[in-house]
């Protein structure tokens, strides 16, 4: 039997950031690991739901800077030699996400998808529609379909990318060019290069307010993430589109939106996130004023089970650390501007640091790629450049 005392966060604190403790004991056992998400699972994650374990103790968890280290099936830490192994630890670590956000829907919400498209504009060289679909019996999101006419027009199907926004008033709006926001027009960035963008709605902002309560959901994170996978199958069902490899790209919320859907679809080949993440241990320096209910991470539309950490952040099941690392072996570029105050630069690069063994271990380091312009809470015009550009690389 080995016993395991695994480091947390060893690095020196950043400005204006806390330092969680050195270690952490752990000397019980987690549930047994089970089937991973992947291959056929991902297509339908949802009917993978059952690989969560409600009971399952994350109270004392494995470091987040050491992904190579699992729990076998008798609780015992080892490293991880091989995908084999470390697919152990992945297992662990969406039973660990889905502990706080609440189970990933299964079969019984996968309805039809009824779309109806509502408005439909010439926008030139692509054509905007505006649509709503049945993502679950009882809730209708509404989303925009940006189509390329060249993908209209051809007999070659075109690559499909969910395009995720930002926390703001106008929701999706702001990515298919209709909210004064350029540097947030991914969505018509990407049709007038030949993809199919769906811009589906986020729970609770704009015109899109879902009873989470009645629909059975512990957290807007988990609905937004329910909804996007079925954006995906949406997008799967369109004629013209290639199914089965898509890309995500999103900016702040939409930035940690992407990388939350990924985990859970691995029909997402490419991952693009702006903006979007910090470790929850640094999260505004740790300031507990953040961690109440309705605040920062716990309000309604994300996480409130997050509020129960304040205090003592580095107990939260899972970070971004961990789900950085079970994107492997996926493209994932990350834009962490060096002024953002809201996401910190360094705190993004401890998170890159502890997820690259992983790609290692895939033999596919090049892979995950962070990036930081010299500027603010931003994604700006060479960054989306060369998120474009790695989507031309490989979804093409």
């Amino acid at each position: 039997m080995i016993l395991c005392l695994l480091a947390f966060l060893t690095r020196p604190a950043a400005h204006g950031e806390s330092r969680p403790p050195a270690t952490l004991p752990m000397n019980r056992p987690l549930t047994p690991s089970l089937s991973p998400i992947g291959g056929e699972g991902a297509r339908r994650a949802g009917e993978g739901a059952g690989s969560w374990n409600a009971s399952a103790d994350f109270s004392q968890r494995l470091a987040r800077t050491n992904l190579l280290i699992y729990l076998n099936a008798k609780g015992h830490a080892l490293s991880a030699k091989s995908v084999r192994d470390w697919q152990k630890r992945r297992d662990a670590i969406v039973r660990a996400m889905q502990e706080v956000m609440g189970p990933l829907p299964g079969r019984e919400k996968r309805c039809p998808l009824d779309v109806k498209v509502e408005e439909e504009v010439d926008c030139g060289d692509y054509v905007r529609r505006f649509l709503t679909y049945a993502s679950e019996p009882g809730s209708r999101v509404p989303a925009y379909l940006l189509i390329p006419k060249s993908a209209l027009n051809r007999k070659a199907k075109a690559p499909g990318i969910l395009c995720l926004h930002q926390t703001h008033s106008l929701g999706q709006k702001v990515v298919v060019g209709l909210g004064k926001s350029p540097n947030d027009q991914y969505g018509v960035e990407l049709a007038r290069r030949g993809y199919v963008c769906l811009a589906p709605a986020y729970p609770l902002l704009a015109n899109y307010q879902p009873d989470l309560n009645a629909l059975g959901y512990q957290s807007g994170t988990m609905k937004a993430i329910w909804d996007n996978l079925r954006g995906l199958d949406l997008l799967e069902s369109l004629p013209f589109v290639k199914r089965g490899t898509f890309g995500a790209i999103g900016h702040s919320l939409g930035g940690h939106n992407a990388i939350f859907t990924a985990v859970f679809d691995e029909r997402i080949k490419v991952i693009v996130s702006s903006c979007g993440f910090d470790s929850f241990a640094d999260y505004y320096g740790g300031d507990p004023g953040v961690w109440k209910p309705e605040r920062g991470w716990c309000q309604t539309r994300y996480m409130p089970g997050l509020a129960k950490y304040a205090g003592r952040l580095n107990e939260i099941p899972f970070d971004f650390h961990e789900l950085i690392g079970a994107l492997t072996p996926r493209h994932v570029f990350v834009n962490a501007p060096l002024g953002d105050t809201n996401f910190k630069w360094r705190s993004v690069d401890a998170i890159v640091t502890a997820a690259r063994p992983v790609f290692e271990l895939y033999h596919v380091p090049q892979n995950l790629r962070v990036e930081h312009p010299d500027c603010g809470h931003l994604f700006p015009p060479e960054m989306r450049e060369m998120a474009y550009k790695l989507f031309d690389e490989n979804l093409r």
